[in-house]
């Protein structure tokens, strides 16, 4: 599975934990008037009204910026391959011991009654590891083709639902996109059948018997066993990655397939999203109808696979409304460029100032919440009001701010000539709220999410007066 966040532990970078509310008197309110508006207008207009609504939502969220994106940048690095840094998150841990529990003390010893518990989990485990290894491979064919065609995806992170292919932009065009987004699938698929393949070699013809299913499965070795699992799992993960829900991988096909009739990526994101948010609150009703008792084709019953399924649909809406909020905001944003946006007043700090220093002369006395630290070889760091707090107040005369600070290495930055909507992108994933600005090796400005989405509001404002004014 795959959403962009490219959309859900260790903390790696840093984070503004408090930041001043931005301006939101000229944002644009969607009351009465508009809905006066809206129930006269003609049926073509209606998208670029629900677009307006969708707008103003996200201006809203923005009351709370320090909200993080559910994968924001989270995760334990365990390596590259490929170019690609791969991310384990803490919530893999869970499916981990979901597969374990389920194979090791339920599915095995059914198949092999004589078993005793080691081997039974043993071969559990060696399941589960080659299990993720399948979804990493997932995951990283859609970042080999995306960088065949010119999509920059520097890292996947795995965790409870799946993987995450993390795409700094979108596809150029809907064929790059198709390309992408069915190669996931098309792993998985290959790696199903290639499993099951190396199984009949190993065991040759199985004749199962009705009257006693599992007599066929206890005569087989361990390998045998976890690959005859393996395969039809990884065929049903392929199957299930190609519903047409977005972001799912069959969700970015349909949009691609969309893209490619109408020309027009943010109609087709918005008509894909809505199927992605009909296809999750199925499975949500589908869930809550297995917990139910109901018995339901290829799923069973009961309360964990009905609870599971649920929360895999609350996800999946979760990331389709994201998805297509985001869309609309890149499209707002267009050509701007962080130079535009981009804050040059602003206060530093020095790596040998003391933390009760900054907090006197800094943190008590302006809205600023993030400092950047210079010497003068240039920028060293950034020390946030996060890396105060976790001080005690009495080792804040002691403790010197080079000390706390996230050194540069570990922290994003743009440029004044890339877009915006990149540095917004960088905002999300990293679950940050500003941006260093450097040009030629130097400090030139900061960026923040107040910066863009202030620009965002005025920008619609002064968009729907000249169409209240035509």
């Amino acid at each position: 599975m795959r959403a962009v966040g490219r959309t859900r532990g260790i903390r790696t970078d840093w984070q503004v934990a408090s930041t001043p509310a931005p301006d939101h008197e000229n944002e644009t309110a969607f009351g009465a008037d508009q809905l006066a508006d809206a129930s006269q207008a003609a049926p073509g207009d209606l998208a670029e009204i629900r677009d307006r609504q969708v707008k103003d939502e996200i201006l809203e969220d923005q009351r709370h910026p320090t909200q993080r994106h559910p994968l924001a940048a989270r995760g334990l690095p365990i390596g590259r391959v490929a170019g690609v840094e791969v991310r384990l998150d803490w919530s893999l841990l869970i499916i981990f011991a979901l597969i374990m529990l389920a194979l090791g003390w339920g599915l095995f010893p059914y198949w092999h009654p004589d078993w005793g518990v080691g081997p039974a989990v043993l071969t559990a485990f060696g399941a589960a590891v080659l299990f993720l290894v399948s979804v990493l491979l997932h995951e990283l064919s859609h970042a080999v083709v995306g960088r065949r065609l010119g999509v920059d995806i520097r890292r996947i992170t795995l965790f409870v639902f799946g993987g995450m292919a993390h795409m700094e932009s979108e596809p150029a065009s809907w064929r790059s996109e198709l390309a992408m987004a069915i190669a996931g699938p098309v792993t998985s698929l290959v790696l199903g059948i290639a499993f099951l393949w190396v199984a009949s070699l190993l065991t040759g013809p199985i004749q199962i018997d009705p009257q006693r299913p599992t007599g066929a499965m206890s005569r087989l070795g361990p390998l045998a066993t976890l690959l005859l699992w393996l395969g039809p799992i990884n065929i049903l993960l392929g199957l299930f990655n190609l519903v047409p829900g977005f972001p799912l991988d069959g969700g970015r096909v349909l949009r691609a397939v969309l893209w490619g009739i109408t020309g027009d990526l943010t109609r087709a994101t918005r008509w894909a999203s809505g199927a992605g948010q009909l296809v999750a609150w199925a499975l949500i009703g589908t869930g809550f109808a297995m917990i139910l008792g109901v018995e339901v084709p290829l799923f069973g019953t009961g309360l964990v696979g009905g609870l599971w399924l649920a929360l895999i649909g609350w996800f999946l809406n979760n990331a389709a409304i994201l998805s297509y909020r985001r869309q609309l905001v890149v499209k707002s944003l267009g050509d701007l460029h962080v130079r535009r946006i981009m804050s040059t007043d602003y206060q530093t700090a020095a790596p040998d100032m003391s933390v009760r220093e900054l907090v006197e002369t800094r943190l008590l006395r302006t809205s600023q919440r993030a400092y950047p630290v210079l010497d003068r070889d240039g920028l060293r760091g950034l020390i946030c009001l996060e890396d105060v707090r976790r001080l005690e107040r009495d080792k804040l005369g002691e403790v010197r701010v080079g000390e706390v600070m996230t050194p540069v290495a570990q922290l994003s930055t743009v440029t004044p000539e890339e877009l915006a909507s990149r540095a917004l992108d960088l905002l999300v994933q990293r679950g940050v709220n500003q941006l260093p600005v450097i040009s030629g090796g130097r400090l030139v400005g900061m960026v923040s999410r107040e910066d863009i989405f202030r620009w965002l509001a005025l920008h619609e404002g002064a968009r729907s007066d000249a169409q209240v004014g035509g």
